[in-house]
């Protein structure tokens, strides 16, 4: 049993992923900050099925904090999957954009990935194993009004996976971009309705969490160890 850690694992997303990692046996670690409570839920709720889980709780954007949630969690062993999930949105047209909205949504995204990402490595390389897999956004390849800061946080997710992918690849480990597009959730409900997506999306629909988990688990899978670098949109033919 792979320990697997899913970082913003309270998002319907994270939930998703979490739960499609445990499912192929791994030991999930569900990371959490302002939703801890409902990633120990999760955790519960998969130990009760059986599967091996727990809920970690930490501020990405704290480099400190981070670096001694990613310590004790390496108490117990490597971690040979990374899924950094996590993210924000604060959307603003860049022109009226303050510095607090782009730097916030950044701090999540990109620098949270390296505060995260960073310490784990040595240990998973040792291994000779690992997979890392960044989801990103459909707004980081096509933009979108009001996200400048979102997209820009994104695409620097692939830059830096595409990156890492040539660093780790002779060591058995990959590095993947998952790019979601519309995808069901409370947010999404929130400002865009059936009729609107459907004029928007090839596809004619959102796509679910699901369909995004199940990628992520291929890619976290030993199927998928001659993939690294890649970018994959998860998004019914919008870009």
């Amino acid at each position: 049993m792979r320990r697997a850690l899913v970082s913003g694992a309270a998002s319907p997303i994270g939930l998703a992923i979490a739960r499609q990692l445990a499912a192929q046996g791994e030991h999930v670690i569900l990371h959490a900050h302002a939703a801890l409570d409902r990633a120990e839920a999760e955790a519960a709720a998969l130990r009760d099925a059986g599967h091996g889980a727990e809920a970690v709780g930490f501020d990405l954007t704290d480099p400190d904090a981070t670096a001694a949630g990613v310590a004790r969690i390496l108490e117990a062993g490597p971690v040979q999957i990374l899924v950094h999930n996590a993210g924000t949105h604060d959307d603003a047209p860049m022109a009226g954009m303050s510095a607090r909205q782009w730097h916030s949504v950044l701090d999540v995204s990109l620098n949270g990935f390296f505060h995260l990402a960073q310490p784990l490595l040595l240990p998973m390389i040792g291994t000779r194993w690992g997979r890392i897999v960044a989801i990103s956004s459909v707004s980081a390849i096509m933009g979108n009004r009001g996200q400048a800061n979102y997209a820009a946080a994104k695409a620097g997710l692939s830059g830096a996976i595409r990156s890492l992918s040539l660093e780790c690849a002779p060591r058995g480990v990959t590095a993947n971009v998952v790019a979601p597009g519309i995808i069901e959730s409370p947010a999404t409900a929130a400002v865009l309705s059936r009729e609107q997506i459907a004029k928007l999306v090839p596809a004619r629909r959102a796509g679910t969490p699901r369909d995004v988990a199940e990628l992520v688990g291929f890619l976290a899978s030993e199927r998928a160890g001659y993939i690294t670098g890649q970018t994959i949109s998860v998004n019914g033919g919008l870009a």
